[in-house]
């Protein structure tokens, strides 16, 4: 998914859109991560790409991320590059007939990682993305867990989470090599599902895999059950498989709600909520997993360039729960006993985003069902 950094379209559009409204103050701000070498030969700006070199709109690519040296601090691209022969990486001893490699600690750490995947707003430096930070405060750094421990063990069936198996691939790194134990995976699967508008070449269903695999649900079904009356049913949403919140990333586009339907056992539905409506907006009444933040006047908003203060951030940690409340009346005549259907839902970007940067009704954001609980 690094090679599709530059590429993916919601990025592009809302980064042109941002630039269009800042006078260009964000350019180079944002494709410091998303086309690095781009900024590196002062491609950028201006924002509309036309005097990027074809090797700068392939985003992040091999060899960038092996010439990454150091870095001045966490977040923001603060990368500094040793371009040259010498590939540096994870392994202590190894050959290559096309150029000279070089052993790097940085490569193995999360803090590799970080470097990009923290950001702070370029002129306030209100914190924006910080799924570095809400990995190194929770329980999978504590326990030595690095991001490439599960980003870098997923393949195509095998999402790699703290619920799943994380294995080793053995094999030879390149031609000539001995087998070492394991070899690190490169598709780099977050929750992104917006490929789904260009070729993905299977990283939708890996991103999908990776969604399925991230929480748990549990139900406390209503208690007490006569038709007549008010009743209630917990549903416990745990982020069981994440090693940062849930959702994390850009959050303030990233949404996750839980849907519930209660039926009698006729199935007539009796209570129903997180449903979309017609144009694709989130019931009123759901809570949805995301961050919020305001502009210079106090309102939501979902623009990076706009924000000045942080409004509400109800995610869920590693290891952590929430848990939802549901109050309904069981109407007289129900057919008992009650049925209570849970499921965890998540998308890339709100409709009204997509409606606004692409145009209404061209792109339907995938609607992904993490996890369904029956009781």
């Amino acid at each position: 998914m690094l090679s599709r950094s530059y590429e993916d379209e919601l990025f592009r559009k809302l980064y042109l859109l941002g630039s269009e409204e800042t006078d260009g103050l964000i350019d180079e701000f944002c494709m410091r991560c998303h086309s690095p070498v781009g900024v590196y030969l002062k491609e950028i700006p201006p924002a509309d790409g036309s005097k990027l070199s074809k090797i700068a709109k392939r985003g992040v690519f091999c060899d960038f991320c092996h010439t990454i040296s150091g870095y001045e601090k966490i977040g923001n691209g603060t990368y500094e590059l040793s371009p040259g022969i010498v590939k540096l990486g994870p392994f202590e001893e190894s050959e290559s007939p096309g150029h000279e490699t070089a052993y790097s600690e940085l490569h193995t750490k999360s803090e590799f990682c970080g470097i990009c995947h923290n950001l702070y707003h370029p002129t306030n430096n209100i914190p924006l993305e910080l799924t570095y930070t809400e990995w190194e405060e929770g329980p999978y750094a504590e326990e030595g867990i690095q991001c490439q421990d599960c980003h870098m063990r997923q393949s195509p069936g095998i999402p790699a989470t703290g619920t799943t198996e994380r294995p080793d691939y053995p094999g030879i790194a390149g031609a000539g090599g001995g087998k070492r134990p394991h070899l690190y995976t490169h598709y780099f699967i977050g929750g992104n599902t917006i490929s789904q508008i260009q070729t993905d070449d299977g990283y939708t269903q890996m991103a999908i895999e990776r969604l399925q695999a991230a929480a748990t649900l549990e139900i406390t079904p209503p208690t007490n059950v006569i038709a007549g009356t008010e009743n209630t049913v917990k549903v416990k949403i745990t982020n069981a498989g994440a090693g940062h919140y849930l959702p994390t990333g850009l959050t303030e586009l990233r949404q996750m709600w839980l849907y519930i339907k209660i039926t009698d056992d006729s199935g007539k539905v009796i209570y129903e909520s997180g449903t979309l409506d017609n144009e694709g907006n989130i019931d009123q009444v759901s809570t949805i997993y995301h961050s919020v933040f305001a502009d210079k006047d106090g309102n939501p908003t979902e623009k990076l360039w706009e924000i000045e203060s942080p409004i509400s951030d109800n995610r869920i940690p590693p290891k952590e729960s929430a848990t939802e409340e549901y109050l309904f009346t069981i109407p007289i005549g129900a057919t008992l006993p009650l049925n209570v259907e849970a499921t965890l839902k998540y998308r890339s970007a709100p409709q009204h985003l997509v409606d606004e940067l692409f145009g209404k009704d061209k792109v339907v954001p995938l609607v992904i069902d993490m996890v369904t609980e029956k009781s």
